[in-house]
């Protein structure tokens, strides 16, 4: 998904109030992350697509500290060194840093003692889910994004999370100027439906 088909997305989902609470839980995570972002899910989903996509914006807007560190929980032996960032790094983790959980299933335990752990060092925990009680009681902020009754899919959810987190679709929607108007409006919301009931590929 391109930065004018977020824009799109925002403008559709706007009476839905669904871009106040995106905006409200990307601008708290901007503003609690002075020191390091790390992302995390679970053991078999790791959140390698917001990863990469908060990595790209958080350069385009030119705003280091978003750029976060995917934590993994078993990387393989001679991966690079932005993908071999295990769970020790979460002993690590202190004031002025964050840890974004992100996960389209129930959290498990061991998964949860370890945010857990990681807000008693100090740690700001976002929480970007499907409605996990135990998780978001955890977290200092979280975004459910429910499966029988939110307007966007999970998918979709990332993307408007990390757009706004750095403000980059508003920026480029604006530099776009007239071409990103009309003759291309109609295809742009064809396939934005299609994000929305998570059936768009990137």
């Amino acid at each position: 998904m391109n930065a004018d088909q977020v824009a799109a997305l925002r403008a559709l989902l706007a009476p839905t109030g669904w871009i106040d609470r995106t905006a409200l839980f990307a601008g708290a995570l901007r503003r609690s992350t002075r020191a390091g972002l790390l992302l995390i899910g679970t053991a078999d989903d790791e959140p390698w697509h917001m990863t990469a996509h908060l990595a790209d914006e958080s350069r385009m807007a030119g705003i280091p500290e978003l750029d976060p560190t995917l934590v993994r929980w078993a990387p393989p032996a001679g991966a690079p060194a932005h993908l071999s960032v295990g769970l020790d790094r979460l002993r690590a983790a202190g004031r002025g840093q964050t840890l974004l959980v992100v996960s389209a299933q129930l959290a498990p335990a061991e998964l949860l003692e370890r945010v857990d752990d990681v807000r008693r060092l100090g740690a700001t925990i976002f929480a970007l889910d499907r409605d996990d009680p135990e998780l978001d009681g955890i977290a200092h902020e979280s975004l459910a994004v429910p499966q029988a009754t939110a307007p966007v899919s999970f998918d979709a959810a990332q993307h408007l999370v990390s757009a706004a987190a750095t403000d980059v679709a508003d920026v480029r929607l604006q530099q776009a100027g007239p071409r990103a108007g009309q003759p291309r409006l109609r295809g742009r919301l064809a396939r934005l439906l299609d994000t929305v009931t998570g059936t768009y590929p990137d």
